[in-house]
């Protein structure tokens, strides 16, 4: 048999391609970061700088101007710009990009952002999710990107949840987040989980967020099990998962 009998849509040989585009990472906490999109960014031809926004000044031109930005997660909640003033720059640059229509990626706090600066609000789930769980896709979901992760478990970190923005697509929910991602068009994805972040990472959030895990009295030992039964499908997965969406977003 030729060909790839899995279906999941593999990224092409790109090893001798040399960066010519810049992918800026929109960073909150710095083992949040691009993980497994890093060298699938690097293999398309980008080279990926991150902009760590609690400790640089919030640069608007910079985030307008790239070609493709990603806006990664982290423990503040999108709603908290009076505890931590570098919010509001941050939304006030994602307004500005988002009105260009330039290709954009949220995660997490990331999408709970864009959802923001697009209008929508952003309010507590019913319940706080955090480990490893499959999404249910919706039916727009089923024909997006988003289908190759049906049934694959992906990480869940977060107590909020973002509101649709008008003229987005619900591609993905849970019954405690039933606003998992969102599309608006081809060129905005917001995902409320984790499908960047590799299972070798894991301990790093372990330790990063031990209080979160004590309160919520989940035993480090259970995530990190899960995150390495997960990570040989969903690594996979997610690739191919970002990899199609890049492609339908001109990246």
């Amino acid at each position: 048999m030729t060909g790839n009998p899995t279906g999941v849509a593999m990224p092409a040989d790109t090893s001798n391609v040399s960066p010519s585009r810049t992918a800026l990472a929109v960073r909150h906490l710095d083992f949040e970061d691009l993980g497994l999109l890093e060298p699938l960014l690097t293999g398309r031809g980008y080279l990926t700088h991150y902009l760590d926004v609690a400790t640089q000044p919030v640069d608007i031109a910079l985030i307008r101007s790239a070609e493709l930005v990603v806006v990664l997660g982290g423990p503040v909640g999108a709603n908290d710009a009076g505890r931590y003033p570098f919010l509001a720059d941050e939304l006030l640059a994602l307004r500005a990009r988002l009105a260009d229509g330039s290709p954009t990626l949220g995660i997490c706090l990331g999408a709970q952002l864009l959802a923001r600066a697009l209008g929508a609000q952003v309010t507590p789930c019913a319940a706080r999710e955090i480990g490893y769980a499959p999404v249910e896709l919706t039916l727009e979901g089923t024909a997006s990107p988003l289908r190759h992760l049906a049934g694959v478990p992906v990480l869940h970190w977060h107590n909020d949840m973002f509101g649709i923005p008008e003229n987005a697509q619900v591609l993905a929910g849970t019954p405690a987040c039933p606003h998992q991602a969102f599309a608006l068009g081809t060129q905005v994805l917001g995902l409320q989980f984790h499908l960047e972040t590799p299972a070798q990472d894991i301990e790093r959030w372990l330790v990063g967020h031990a209080e979160t895990l004590a309160a919520a009295d989940i035993h480090p030992a259970e995530l990190r099990r899960a995150a390495f039964e997960a990570a040989p499908e969903l690594h996979t997965r997610a690739v191919a998962t970002v990899t199609e969406w890049l492609t339908a977003a001109g990246c």
